[in-house]
Formats: C-alpha cells, structure tokens, sequence
C-alpha cells in the first residue's frame, strides 16, 4: 500500500513544476512577442535593401555583355569543392525538439554531401556542443606577418603560404555562443563580412544557412538556405525543408491561446508592394555613385541582412517551441495531480477501511 505521505510529497513536489513550467510559458510568449516586433521592425530596411539591388541590376553591367560572366564575384558560380554551413540553434534547453530537430536536419544535409568538405559555423551553445562531440576543430590560421603582407603588397617576392591541412572533412570552422540573447544587426553584418571575404578569396565554393524559418506560431519550417553564390536577388533559394506534423501544429495552436500572441502571419500587404514599387519603376534615377560601383558595395550587405533575418527567425521560432512545451509540460503535471490525487484517496479510503474491519473484527471477538 502506497504511503499516504509519501505521495502528498510528490503532488506538492510537482504543483511546484507546474508553477515553474507556467511561469516559463508566459515568459516565452512574452519574448515571442518582441521577438516578432523585432522581426517585423527589420523587415522594411531588408526589401529596399533588396529592392536598390534589383533596380542597380537593371541600370549597372552586372554581367559582362560579350562572355555573359558576373563582374562580381558573388555572382560567380563554380564547383561545389568545399561548402561553409552556418548552423543556427538554441543556446538553452527546455525547448521540446527545436534543437534535436535542427541538428537531425544537418546531419542529413552532411550526408547528402559526401563528395564535398564541409566547414561548419556554429551558432548557438547546442548546436557547438552536438558539433564538437563528432567533428574535429579547423587548424587555427596563422597570423599575417608584416612580411607576409608585405609580400602580399607586392614589395617582396615571396611565395604564398599554404593553407593549413583539413581536421577532416566536416571541421568546425567558428564557434558563436551567447549571440542569440539580443540579436544585433552588427554581428550579423561581421559574419557576412568573413564569409564574403572566404568566398571571394575562393576558399569557399557555396555557402548555405540552416535555421528554423517562422512565418507565425503555426507556420515554421526547418529549411537549408543557399546564400553564395547569389542565384536572384529577393528570392530565397531553399534546397532543403521540413515542415512539422499536423499534431504538432495542433499543441502549437493550443498553447497559443490565452497568451496574446498572433497565430497568423503579420499582414505586410500594402507595405510589401509600397517597397517592391520602387525596383519595379520605370525611373531613372540619379546615384551619387556609379551604379556599378554602388551594386558592389551593397551587394555584401544583402548577405548580412539574410543572415540576420535568419537569426530573428530562429530566435521566434526558439520562444514558440519553449511556449508549446512549457504548456505540454503544465498540462502533464495537471493530470498527474488528479491521477496523483486519486492515489492518495484510494489509500487513505483503504486506510479507513482497513481499521473499521480492525475495530468490527475486535469487537465481534470480545463479544
């Protein structure tokens, strides 16, 4: 027979949890709000971004007019010899599969790449340390020396220094922890400058960026994003997608309610075709620049305003999968307090039961 006891322990035990696990839920709704706001407010300056780009293409020679080649080089596409994947996971736990989701889809992208060297960037303290369980770290580079540049300005003959040996053929390349807490346009913008920069360099043949897309609590996907080189401005090039179950869209649903965030997609309509008129229009507009020169230089930028999209979305999409699962979680202490509950009466009954028996029994026998 269970301990009476004992078992109103464990139901004070777990109204402890569930009011912990409620908490944590009203706190993730919380965040996904601003964490919207946030993806909403970075919206406009990404579609003019994308929009001086597309109206540049149409006024500059981005391609050469005789070889039909790109002038720059992220436009260049080429062999596919080594591949950088920026991951973008959660830094926290207590999120129900996010991360294991996340991280099962990376390993099925390095899996169907078996002919490529895969460097990996890791964003995230779970997608670093599920990373660095299975693949080695990249050499560190070494420093330029002030002969090395030197050399490399011209003022010294000197050949160039080799590359420095792979780890393996999936290394991790960059490690970033801690980023996720407050995204900032300026850490997006340093890492699309480093990528850039490899790319163009010719150390890197592709670039792609896996993170969990989110459109509302209901509409999220994991997708593999193809960044570099660039295909057509404003389009996401998706090579790889994941939708979620029915069930799951279903518990998203219901641990929305109640916590006053949108489960449809922010309607953008009117401010959409207000910032796709300006590419689209026949007009010819006056740069301060050359529009060769100003696509150049933006161009870079674009990367950096992908990334950091991609970040603002993971990071919603990381507050709606912690809400579910701290609503799953509160929902299960619930029904094990009445399943609990019902325990400690069928024992307390049978307590009582058993000492009447023992008193009628007693009373039978002096009689």
């Amino acid at each position: 027979m269970p301990n009476i006891l004992d078992i109103r322990r464990r139901i004070r035990s777990v109204i402890n949890t569930r009011q912990i696990t409620k908490a944590m839920k009203t706190v993730s709704a919380a965040k996904l709000r601003r964490a919207q706001e946030a993806a909403l407010a970075a919206r406009p300056y990404s579609q003019m971004l994308t929009n001086v780009l597309k109206s540049l293409v149409a006024r500059a020679d981005v391609y050469d007019p005789i070889t039909g080649e790109p002038r720059h080089p992220l436009l260049a596409e080429r062999a596919e010899k080594n591949i950088l994947l920026i991951v973008v996971t959660g830094d926290k736990g207590l999120a129900g599969a996010f991360n294991t989701n996340i991280l099962k889809v990376v390993m099925k992208f390095i899996e169907s790449k078996p002919e490529q060297n895969i460097d990996l960037e890791c964003i995230g303290r779970k997608g670093r340390d599920f990373m660095r369980r299975r693949f080695p770290a990249a050499p560190a580079r070494k420093e330029r020396t002030e002969e090395t540049a030197a050399a490399a300005a011209g003022h010294v003959t000197e050949a160039e220094p080799a590359a420095p040996p792979r780890a393996g053929r999936v290394q991790i390349v960059g490690e970033h922890v801690g980023v996720l807490g407050k995204v900032e346009h300026t850490f997006a913008s340093n890492l699309a400058q480093s990528v850039v920069e490899r790319y163009t360099n010719g150390e890197i043949d592709g670039v792609y960026i896996l993170y969990n897309e989110f459109k509302s609590v209901i509409a999220q996907r994991l997708i593999a994003e193809h960044l570099l080189p660039i295909k057509e401005i404003g389009v996401v090039d998706v090579r790889m997608a994941e939708e979620a179950e029915e069930e799951e869209r279903k518990r998203r649903l219901e641990a929305a309610k109640g916590t006053g965030v949108s489960v449809r997609p922010a309607d953008t309509h009117e401010i959409d075709e207000a910032a796709a008129h300006f590419g689209a229009a026949q007009v010819d507009y006056i740069y301060e620049q050359p529009p060769g020169q100003l696509f150049s230089e933006i161009l870079p930028k674009y990367i950096g305003i992908q990334i950091f999209h991609a970040l603002l979305e993971s990071v919603a999409a990381e507050h709606a999968a912690r809400m579910t699962a701290m609503d799953s979680a509160t929902n299960n202490a619930s029904d094990m307090i009445d399943s609990l509950t019902l325990a400690m009466n069928r024992a307390r009954q049978a307590k009582i039961t058993k000492e009447i028996i023992e008193i009628v029994s007693g009373a039978a026998a002096q009689g």
